[in-house]
């Protein structure tokens, strides 16, 4: 009996089903993802061996090249009790939008007064704005009192989240949720602004102060 010989044909794939994940993932990604505000200051850090990776609750301050000095902080709900402490002592007042914008807002580098104005920008305009600065002469020292309530507001808000760790059933460690303290400075500037920075800290007694440089390599032996 003759061999019934099968017609050749080279296998296909339906791609199909595979075009459409990518597009889905693709959707997921650009629906989920958070754009980052682009920061009001660049500064040219110095370089060191060091590796500590900047942890989470952090209270930041930035000293560009020509001495201005810029405030930062990372956790959304210690920045609202902050500015809330700020606008008391200063007299400042901010409605529910700037209260809820400064929360998630980049640092800034301005006066109180100029504060509601400055919120009010879009993250652009706040990128080509030409502040002087948070003031801290002998005279006007609102960085120390930005530190200052900054740093109650950060260990108030890292209570909170130690005692919910903790119900959680987790064996949080205390220091994990107290604020760090970290000054950035670029590398051109003069070391008068960054040590008149310093003496507002040891001023605070915050003395657990941490600086920011870029990674190098290490010396060979």
């Amino acid at each position: 009996m003759p061999k019934i010989k099968m017609p050749k044909s080279s296998p296909s794939i339906d791609m199909t089903p595979m075009v459409d994940l990518a597009f889905l993932l693709v959707t997921f990604f650009m629906l989920a993802a958070s754009f980052r505000s682009s920061e009001p200051v660049q500064v040219e850090i110095p370089t060191s061996v060091s590796d500590k990776i900047i942890p989470s609750n952090v209270i930041m301050v930035t000293v560009d090249k020509g001495g201005r000095v810029f405030f930062n902080m990372t956790n959304s709900e210690a920045r609202k009790e902050l500015l809330t402490n700020m606008s008391g002592k200063y007299k400042v007042g901010f409605n529910g939008k700037q209260m809820e914008e400064f929360g998630f807002m980049e640092s800034f580098g301005c006066s109180m007064k100029e504060l509601p104005g400055y919120i009010d920008l879009s993250s652009e305009e706040r990128g080509r704005a030409r502040t002087m600065g948070i003031p801290y002469d002998s005279t006007n020292n609102e960085l120390k009192d930005w530190i200052y309530y900054g740093n109650v507001a950060a260990l108030n808000t890292g209570k909170t989240l130690f005692e919910e760790a903790k119900l959680k059933g987790d064996s949080p460690n205390a220091n994990d949720f107290k604020p760090k303290f970290i000054l950035r400075v670029d590398g051109k500037t003069l070391y008068v602004h960054a040590q008149n920075v310093i003496d507002v800290f040891r001023d605070l007694n915050l003395n657990n102060l941490n600086f920011v440089t870029s990674m190098e390599m290490p010396p060979k032996n």
